[in-house]
């Protein structure tokens, strides 16, 4: 009866290092390349609340929404999400120029602000509005959730 020999201890410690590096290593970069439809569904949301809010339809945009940023919203501005938003100003852009998507978040670049959006079950949500960068700061957005 031969016994199968076994790897001495630290290559073995070494390959399951490496196997665990692998795996890592390959969820981070199957998140990096976002498929096609879901940076248009971010994209589509972006621009689909731009022109709410380009048409004043201020009940439409409140609907596009995340729902702890319309919270947020309403508690700040201390009236309904539509009023509250109307009172925020904020910039109206004609066109949506990118969308960047990184797992379930994304960032969509608008003329004049960035916005910043979550996938939910029912679709795509801005869960921050108004937001410019600030240099080597975080971004300093008009609307946003917790």
């Amino acid at each position: 009866m031969h016994a199968t020999p076994r790897p001495p201890r630290r290559a073995a410690a070494r390959a399951g290092a490496a196997a665990a590096l692998a795996g890592v290593l390959g969820v981070l970069l199957s998140g990096c390349g976002a498929s096609a439809t879901r940076v248009d569904g971010a994209r589509a949301a972006g621009r689909a609340f731009e022109q709410a809010l380009a048409s004043r339809d201020y009940a439409a945009a409140c609907a596009l929404l995340a729902p702890r940023t319309r919270e947020e919203l309403v508690e700040d501005g201390r009236g309904p999400c539509p009023q509250a938003l109307e009172e925020r100003r904020l910039p109206v852009s004609a066109a949506v120029n990118s969308a960047e998507v990184y797992g379930r978040q994304a960032l969509v670049r608008a003329e004049g602000e960035t916005l910043f959006l979550s996938l939910f079950g029912g679709g795509w949500r801005i869960v921050a509005a108004g937001c410019t960068p600030q240099g080597d700061e975080p971004y300093r957005c008009d609307v946003k959730g917790g």
